[in-house]
């Protein structure tokens, strides 16, 4: 289990590894421990968004299919308030998904999680130490608003 003050000093050195892009992290470094509702999605915590407890369960399903190489956490570009404030977990921007699977199947894959959308690539541009899809694979990017 990946404690904040521990996911802090991860995005801290990717941070500096990486300085104009995103960090990305794994489900379990984002969720576990996870429980600031506004997190993620803030704007429609309360509108229909699930938990973010019901968002991790239902990534770690996706994660876990055979045509899922892995599941990862865009940081929000204000991930790093979360280092002045106690209170705050590091803000995510959205989810991606890497798969070999089409499009079409991944969306059907987030209903439920009042998602926006799903499009392909890293939509703020590639962080270098991000994960490579291998072979065959794709970038989703799940995003909220």
């Amino acid at each position: 289990m990946t404690t904040r003050s521990e996911l802090l000093a991860r995005l801290q050195t990717l941070s500096e590894a990486d300085p104009s892009g995103c960090p990305v992290v794994t489900l379990d470094e984002y969720f576990v421990g996870n429980d600031d509702e506004e997190s993620i999605a803030p704007n429609n915590w309360g509108y229909g968004r699930p938990s973010i407890q019901v968002i991790y369960s239902h990534f770690k399903e996706i994660e876990s299919r055979a045509d899922v190489q892995g599941v990862y956490v865009g940081l929000h570009d204000e991930w790093s308030e979360a280092l002045e404030d106690d209170e705050l977990w590091p803000a995510a921007e959205n989810v991606h998904v890497i798969s070999s699977a089409p499009e079409s199947e991944v969306q059907l894959w987030v209903e439920g999680l009042e998602a926006d959308g799903v499009g392909t690539g890293w939509p703020y541009g590639e962080h270098k130490l991000s994960p490579k899809p291998e072979d065959g694979h794709t970038v989703y990017t799940v995003y909220w608003d």
